[in-house]
């Protein structure tokens, strides 16, 4: 069964904890890994790129020049695809990239990620995740003494303004609740810095 090491806010490691075989605990499915961080960038895209395609572009649609005689290639308007500034050939319009995932797929998937966390033993349990005030520097040096610097996700049961203020400006590290996490998420992360109570919740909602 996978564990992760339990500290507490003063940075100390005060126990280990049994993690779920089932949501933990499981092989990693790649493609399904693949799938999931596909669909959650492709969601991402704002999709307003956009250009003018031979009709749209400002041109007169005057021949250049007659159509034999000349020596030069026969050309019928200038803002043809094939000239300098003339209309793209397939121009890219505003479009949704949107797409979903079955919810069997989207929890194989969280599962998969976090199972690959705890194999590398990147999940970190907090034994009452509490900030008493909103400081960033108190913050910054308990990730520090816990060995959570860089890329780190700190993961609370419910949304704790206190802590989302307290780690918001520090670089690399991001803040999330229980409920919403995702595989991308997760993998785009070195380190996951989990609530006690919020781990039970994952465990409890995905087991």
């Amino acid at each position: 069964m996978p564990k992760a090491v339990i500290y507490n806010m003063a940075g100390d490691k005060v126990g280990e904890y049994e993690l779920s075989e089932a949501v933990f605990g499981i092989e990693p499915n790649e493609a399904v890994l693949h799938a999931s961080v596909k669909n959650y960038l492709a969601n991402q895209r704002q999709g307003t790129q956009s250009a003018l395609t031979k009709g749209e572009v400002s041109y007169t649609t005057k021949k250049p020049w007659r159509q034999k005689g000349t020596g030069r290639a026969r050309a019928g308007y200038a803002g043809s695809p094939v000239w300098r500034h003339g209309g793209i050939a397939f121009a890219p319009k505003p479009r949704d990239y949107r797409y979903s995932l079955t919810k069997k797929t989207r929890r194989l998937a969280l599962k998969s990620a976090l199972s690959a966390k705890a194999a590398e033993e990147s999940i970190l349990v907090i034994d009452g995740l509490k900030v008493d005030e909103i400081k960033t520097k108190p913050f910054a040096e308990f990730l520090r003494k816990i060995g959570a610097e860089g890329k780190a996700m700190v993961i609370t049961e419910n949304v704790d303004e206190a802590v989302v203020k307290s780690a918001r400006n520090i670089p690399g590290v991001t803040t999330t609740t229980a409920t919403i996490i995702s595989a991308y998420e997760i993998l785009n992360n070195r380190v996951l810095v989990v609530d006690k109570a919020a781990l039970q919740k994952i465990e409890e909602v995905f087991a």
